[in-house]
């Protein structure tokens, strides 16, 4: 066997094994889902693409929103050199090494460099300086993708010479949709199979993945594979998924959130704003999901304090007093029986606001 014909013999085995989720990712932009307020028809970056006129851009989103998955498109569209690196994985060495040879395929042939970092908030602020000449330069066109918001974790000079695309959480049709292929799919999904997956089971997937397409994937597998242990069932066996399956194959909702980030301020400021809009229900949803998330019961203790005093005040004196006594609660006997008092007290200033 030649050396080609043992490569793609063992691209083929490799790409078998590969997870669900990596042998669905899109072949093509017609097959790309979501984000199509930067990649639908007639928009910028589509535009770019298939032009293949690509200046270096930043994906910014949560995981499984397709990153990597348009990278790869990118890849396979462009006329360019495709080079992948991993920030986790990659250092300062392997980066020069690849600018270098960038730089020598540009001299020699002409030929331009598409350079994909993955997690590239991994870098810190040295290694994203070594890249800032030749982006600038145009000896590579860079991607990087990152969960990070890149205005913090990247470098401004980094972010001025690149366009920031921000990936939004999937819908649940955009997951529907992805699910309904990967089971009519011969080559690379479950079209093989005789597997017949109920409406509700397929609706609870897309619901409880949160928007990440490759979780709802994954769970898909789980549940085809926890059914046919061997991926192959007799021929015409019936794979039945229903929604006790479904349920089984995802288990909790992922809940997204850093201390740290954009996650943290985002469901303070809505506590806050569910409190002031006399939302008791919406107040106690943000306050479970911060507790549920691991954040400091003092912090939230802190905002009801807050919003006691600035949008309550005078109004309602005692709602101060309540306020105050669920952050010593929380500072003195802390999680979980603080959780009580801490929802008392946000029902009790959103239901303040009604009369003010």
């Amino acid at each position: 066997m030649s050396t080609n014909l043992f490569e793609d013999h063992l691209r083929r085995r490799l790409a078998q094994a590969a997870p669900l989720a990596v042998r669905m990712r899109p072949r093509n932009l017609d097959e790309f889902v979501g984000q199509e307020h930067f990649i639908g028809p007639g928009k910028l970056l589509r535009r770019m693409i298939e032009a293949d006129r690509l200046q270096s851009v930043i994906f910014y989103g949560p995981p499984g929103t397709g990153k990597t998955a348009l990278a790869r498109v990118i890849a396979d569209m462009t006329a360019a050199e495709f080079v992948e690196l991993d920030a986790t994985s990659s250092g300062v060495k392997e980066l020069r090494e690849v600018l270098d040879q960038a730089r020598l395929r540009l001299e020699t042939g002409g030929r331009r460099t598409v350079l994909f970092i993955d997690e590239l908030h991994r870098f810190n602020r040295a290694q994203q300086d070594v890249l800032l000449g030749d982006v600038e330069r145009g000896v590579v066109i860079l991607i990087g993708a990152t969960t990070e918001n890149p205005y913090f974790a990247l470098n401004s000079p980094l972010l001025s010479r690149s366009t920031v695309f921000r990936f939004e959480p999937l819908s649940e049709r955009h997951i529907l949709t992805l699910l309904g292929r990967a089971l009519a799919d011969n080559e690379r999904g479950y079209g093989k199979l005789n597997v017949e997956a109920s409406a509700e089971a397929l609706a609870h997937l897309a619901k409880v993945c949160d928007g990440d397409a490759r979780r709802a994937l994954t769970a898909l597998e789980v549940a085809v594979l926890s059914q046919n242990k061997q991926g192959r069932g007799p021929k015409g066996a019936k794979i039945l998924i229903d929604l006790a399956v479904a349920e089984e194959s995802i288990q909790q909702k992922q809940i997204v959130y850093d201390r740290t980030g954009d996650e943290h301020y985002d469901a303070a400021s809505a506590f806050i704003k569910s409190m002031r809009g006399s939302d008791p229900d919406a107040a106690l949803y943000w306050m479970a999901r911060m507790l549920e998330s691991g954040e400091d019961p003092r912090f939230i203790a802190r905002r009801i304090v807050i919003c006691a005093a600035e949008d309550v005040g005078n109004a309602d004196p005692l709602a101060l007093v309540v306020a105050n006594a669920a952050l010593q609660v929380s500072e003195f006997i802390g999680l979980p029986e603080c959780q009580l008092p801490l929802a008392q007290a946000a029902v009790y200033i959103a239901l303040s606001l009604i009369h003010i």
